[in-house]
């Protein structure tokens, strides 16, 4: 399957910020309330109500730090 490169910024936010979401609500769950038997019912939870808010914030944010970081390296 390969998807049109227009898409590439779009795909690139959805992506990475499941990932994020997947990996800093793990974290966070398992910091605050240690691993127990309704953990993963939980982690889904959070993942599928914090994902809506993190993959516009990437697709706005990362535009503007990648130019920012071509301005601070060679």
């Amino acid at each position: 399957m390969h998807i049109p490169a227009r898409f590439a910024p779009i795909l690139f936010s959805a992506m990475l910020s499941a990932i994020m979401v997947c990996i800093v609500s793990a974290f966070v769950l398992a910091t605050s309330q240690g691993l127990h038997s309704g953990f993963a019912a939980q982690w889904l939870k959070s993942c599928l109500t914090t994902w809506p808010i993190a993959f516009p914030t990437v697709a706005i944010v990362a535009p503007w730090v990648r130019r920012i970081v071509e301005r601070l390296t060679a």
